[in-house]
C-alpha cells in the first residue's frame, strides 16, 4: 500500500494532541484546515485557533475556509494531494470534502458511540453521571457521528475528575487510538462495525447558557456532577440573590454533604469559612467560586471579604 499522505481538519486544543501525536509517530501530514481567525475578547482582537498556532510552529500548510463548498478551497483541498483525511472537533463536512481522500475520512469522537454524539462529549458524561467514556475512531458519512466505526478504547470517569481533567485523559487516549487506525489502514486490514441505534442512548448537546445554569432543586449529585462537568469550561453558573443585591456567579468546583435539615432549597448558609447551599437532603458547599469582575477563589478566601444575610438565596 501507497504512504499515507494525512489532511488533518480540527480546530481546538483536543485536536492539538491528537495531530502532534501523528507527526511525532512520522506520518506524512500534508495540510491542515482549521478555522478562519476570529475576533475574541473585550479588545476583541484576531485570535488563532488552537490547531493553527500549533501548525504554524510547525511549518504545515494551513487553509482556512469559510465555506467548505467554495470551488477555491476544494481545489486547494484536491492540490494537497492527501489519501487520508483525519478529522477531530471540527464541523459537519460536506460530502464533496469527505467522499475525496482515496482512505476516506476518519473521526475521532470523545465518547463510546454511539452514545454522545455531538457536539459536547466529554461534559455530558461527566454531568450524567457516567462511570465509564472513552474514544471511537470511525469513518465519516452523510449524518454527524453516525459512520461505521473502527476502533474504541474505554476508560473509567473518575468520581471527583472535571470535564478539564477527562479532557486530557481522553486527548492522551484518543492520540493512541489514533494511530492505533492509521496503522491498521496503512495495512489494509481495517474491519468496521456498523453503529445500532439505542432507544436509551445519549446525545451530547451543544453547551448554551440555559443547560449551563444550576437548577437548585434537583438532587445533590446532580447539582455536582453539573459543576464537575463544565469546569473549568464554560462553567456551571446561578444567581446570588441577598436583599437589594445580586450576583451572577460561577461555580467550578464543590461536593455534596447528606444531611436531613430545615432549611429553604437554595439557601445561602455561611460560617467564617464555609459556604454551602441547601438542596434536596443535604448541602452543596461550594469550594470555588468566581464572582463578577473578580478571579476564581477559594469559597473561605470571597468569605474573607464578603457577608451574607440570613436571606440570601440562590436561584
Amino acid at each position: 500500500m501507497e504512504k499515507l499522505k494525512i489532511v488533518f481538519m480540527g480546530t481546538p486544543e483536543f485536536a492539538v494532541g491528537i495531530l502532534d501525536t501523528i507527526i511525532k509517530n512520522n506520518f506524512d501530514v500534508v495540510g491542515v484546515i482549521t478555522a478562519p481567525d476570529r475576533p475574541a475578547g473585550r479588545g476583541q482582537k484576531i485570535k488563532f485557533a488552537a490547531v493553527k498556532d500549533f501548525a504554524l510552529k510547525k511549518g504545515l500548510p494551513i487553509l482556512q475556509p469559510t465555506n467548505l463548498k467554495d470551488e477555491a478551497f476544494l481545489s486547494a483541498l484536491k492540490a494537497l494531494n492527501g489519501n487520508c483525511q483525519i478529522v477531530v472537533a471540527f464541523r459537519m463536512l460536506p460530502e464533496v470534502v469527505w467522499k475525496m481522500p482515496k482512505y476516506g475520512t476518519i473521526n475521532l469522537h470523545a465518547s463510546l458511540l454511539p452514545n454522545y454524539r455531538g457536539a459536547a462529549p466529554i461534559n455530558w458524561a461527566i454531568i450524567n453521571g457516567e462511570t465509564e467514556t472513552g474514544v471511537t475512531t470511525f469513518f465519516i458519512d452523510e449524518k454527524i457521528d453516525t459512520g461505521a466505526m473502527i476502533l474504541n478504547a474505554k476508560t473509567t470517569i473518575l468520581e471527583n475528575e472535571n470535564a478539564g481533567q477527562l479532557h486530557d485523559r481522553l486527548m492522551a487516549l484518543g492520540s493512541e487510538t489514533m494511530i492505533d487506525t492509521l496503522h491498521l489502514i496503512e495495512k489494509g486490514k481495517v474491519q468496521t462495525t456498523i453503529q445500532t441505534e439505542n432507544p436509551n442512548q445519549k446525545t451530547a448537546y451543544k453547551l448554551n447558557r440555559d443547560n449551563c445554569k444550576i437548577d437548585w432543586k434537583q438532587s445533590g449529585e446532580q447539582i455536582v456532577n453539573l459543576i464537575r462537568g463544565l469546569s473549568p469550561y464554560p462553567t456551571a453558573w446561578c444567581l446570588f440573590k441577598d436583599n437589594n443585591q445580586e450576583w451572577n456567579v460561577k461555580i467550578n468546583k464543590a461536593s455534596f454533604e447528606r444531611e436531613i435539615h430545615d432549611f429553604k432549597i437554595g439557601q445561602i448558609i455561611t460560617s467564617k469559612k464555609e459556604l454551602k447551599i441547601a438542596v434536596k437532603e443535604g448541602f452543596v458547599k461550594i469550594i470555588e467560586i468566581q464572582f463578577p469582575g473578580k478571579k476564581n477563589m477559594a469559597a473561605a478566601e470571597l468569605l474573607n471579604g464578603l457577608l451574607f444575610s440570613s436571606n440570601a438565596i440562590a436561584v
